[in-house]
């Protein structure tokens, strides 16, 4: 019985943290891209756009879990997106409520979550073929895997282009910002740097 529910449980672990490292959206799937690399300008707007897309894609994937016997394969994709629209309407109103700003700087992608290919990638690969608990432990490990990785590209563009993190200074008065990192191009440089690093460490970890 302890062999069983120990199996189990590093089950779950898997599930979990496969978003984390091993299969992370961002720096080893590369999904995303599109809010990854223009809304990641400032640590802020990084993490809520990653919380918004987490939230969006753990509901999608406990509802598409609960109806997987009830959706006709016939329009499963149509039935997946009609769903996930749902959530991203839920969220684009609850920023709004919460904070105009925010919404503003995030603007029209925040919709574009809809089309966003790991949330739907999730929906048909996993979800749709898995229990409603493990589909809650992949969006989680996806979920923070994606609000992971476009924090570290929204803190080192932040700090680089504006001298700042969340707002605050942490620079002298005299240091000078590099305007690129908040640019498109920044947003390049800084993923192809943290995909250099993180192959790194996964290379490293494999042969160790």
């Amino acid at each position: 019985m302890s062999n069983t529910t120990g199996h189990i449980e590093t089950q779950s672990t898997n599930e979990f943290l496969k978003g984390l490292w091993k299969d992370n959206p961002v720096f080893v799937q590369v999904l995303g891209m599109c809010p990854v690399l223009a809304v990641s300008n400032t640590a802020m707007n990084a993490l809520a756009m990653g919380a918004a897309t987490a939230f969006v894609l753990l509901m999608s994937n406990i509802l598409v879990s609960i109806l997987r016997n009830v959706i006709p394969k016939e329009v499963r994709i149509a039935s997946y997106i009609l769903i996930i629209a749902t959530f991203v309407t839920i969220t684009d109103y609850a920023i709004q409520a919460i904070s105009v700003e925010l919404h503003k700087s995030l603007g029209a992608f925040i919709s574009l979550i809809v089309v966003n290919c790991l949330i739907l990638s999730r929906a048909e690969a996993f979800a749709s073929k898995n229990s409603v608990l493990k589909s809650i432990q992949d969006a989680l490990g996806m979920g923070l895997g994606f609000v992971f990785a476009l924090f570290c590209l929204g803190a080192v563009r932040e700090i680089l282009g504006n001298g700042s993190i969340f707002g605050a200074a942490i620079f002298p008065d005299n240091f000078q910002p590099w305007i690129v990192m908040i640019l498109p191009a920044g947003g390049f440089f800084t993923l192809a740097l943290w995909l250099l690093i993180f192959n790194g460490l996964k290379m490293k970890k494999s042969k160790a």
